[in-house]
Formats: C-alpha cells, structure tokens, sequence
C-alpha cells in the first residue's frame, strides 16, 4: 500500500515514494506523520511496501552491525536479504513463514524492496529472488500508475530524479493508498550504460 519507483537514465539512479501511512481504515495526514520508506544502507537506498513492521525490524537489524554491505550487485543483496530472512526467524520471534502459494517450497517476506546503488537497480521479491533492471521498475500498490508514467515520459529529456518524483506523483494522484509529500534520493551509476 505504497509507491516506490526507480529510474536509471544516463547515469544516474533516482527512487521515489510517497509517505502515506495509514492504519486499517484510517489515513494519517502528512502533517501528523510523514514516512519516507526508504533508508540509505551504506552507498544504496532501499525502499520497501508491504508491512511498515519491516522499517522497525530493518533499522533494529541494522543497529547491531559494525560495518553497512555494499548491494552492489545481485549476489551481494541476495545474501543480504538471505541473512536478513535467517535473523528474522532466529531474533524477533513474531515473525513466521507466510507463502502465498502453499505448493510453494520458498518463505515469503509479505513485502517487497526496491535497491539503487552505485551497482544498479534493484528489485527483491517477497521469496527474496533479486532483479535486476536496466532502465525503471516499481513496487506498492500504485506500481502500475507509476510504470505508466515512466512509460509516456521515457522518450522525453527530463532526467531520472524527474521522471520518478512524476512516477510517484501519478501513483498518488490515481491510487487511494498513495499520499504525498514524495521523497527523491539518488544515487550515481558507478559506470555509465
């Protein structure tokens, strides 16, 4: 119930979201409460939708390290988020497996992420399989709105940082479980594609 969208465009990575929060049926207003759901993790920034319990259990998790990982790549946030599933199971004990599918042989976090680092764009599903992506994805439940908007300003001159805060707009403007104010972070590609 949120957006974060990324766009990769000459270089530059930018993530946007809205900051909505709302609780069963009630909607908290931006002025009583603003959530970026997003946090810089070392040289990224990961947004995530689904359960906001996950910014707690995150920011807790990442209190106790030493030194922040890279997410460079796919293998370096696989195993993050693979050592994050593992703690999750063995440190807060109100966590349990949630698969959707029941066939399924895979857990299912009940949320998903989204990584801009100097290595790329990212996106980690609820079974942790890392994707990367060569020009824009998006997540939440305005993710459709948001593509869309991405897609009909894809061939115009604005830059990255642009055409995701106009993403996230959309999303907001068109889906009841978005709301503004809408945060922009960004990230520089550590070599051009």
């Amino acid at each position: 119930m949120s957006i974060a969208a990324a766009v990769l465009r000459d270089g530059q990575l930018a993530l946007a979201t809205d900051s909505m929060i709302h609780f069963g049926g009630e909607k908290v207003p931006a002025a009583n409460l603003a959530d970026p759901k997003m946090r810089r993790i070392g040289a990224a920034w990961v947004a995530s939708t689904g359960w906001t319990l996950y910014s707690n259990i995150l920011e807790d998790w990442l209190g106790g390290r030493k030194r922040m990982p890279s997410l460079a790549d796919e293998t370096a946030i696989f195993r993050f988020f693979n050592g994050f599933w593992r703690d999750l199971h063995e440190r807060y004990s109100f966590v349990r497996d949630q698969p959707e599918d029941h066939d399924s042989p895979f857990g299912d976090l009940d949320s998903t992420f989204l990584v801009i680092s100097p290595g790329g764009l990212f996106h980690v599903a609820s079974d942790l399989s890392v994707t990367e992506f060569q020009r824009c994805f998006a997540i939440g439940s305005g993710a459709s709105n948001a593509m869309g908007a991405v897609h009909a300003l894809w061939d115009s001159e604005l830059p990255a940082e642009e055409i995701a805060r106009k993403a996230a707009a959309a999303a907001i403007d068109l889906d009841l479980y978005c709301g503004a104010p809408i945060n922009v972070e960004t990230v520089r590609l550590k070599s051009a594609r």
